[in-house]
């Protein structure tokens, strides 16, 4: 699965959740793989 899949999925996941203490807890886990996708877009430029 790439980073933006899992992004997606955790999207999705926090569209349909109803707990607070679970949706917390996605929030913080995309809000890492966002910042795992900025860090990777950083270290690779795109191509010229």
């Amino acid at each position: 699965m790439t980073i933006e899949q899992h992004i997606d999925e955790l999207r999705a996941e926090l569209k349909n959740c109803l707990d607070a203490e679970e949706r917390h807890q996605i929030e913080a886990e995309l809000e890492t793989a966002q910042q795992e996708l900025l860090r990777l877009s950083a270290d690779d430029p795109p191509p010229e």
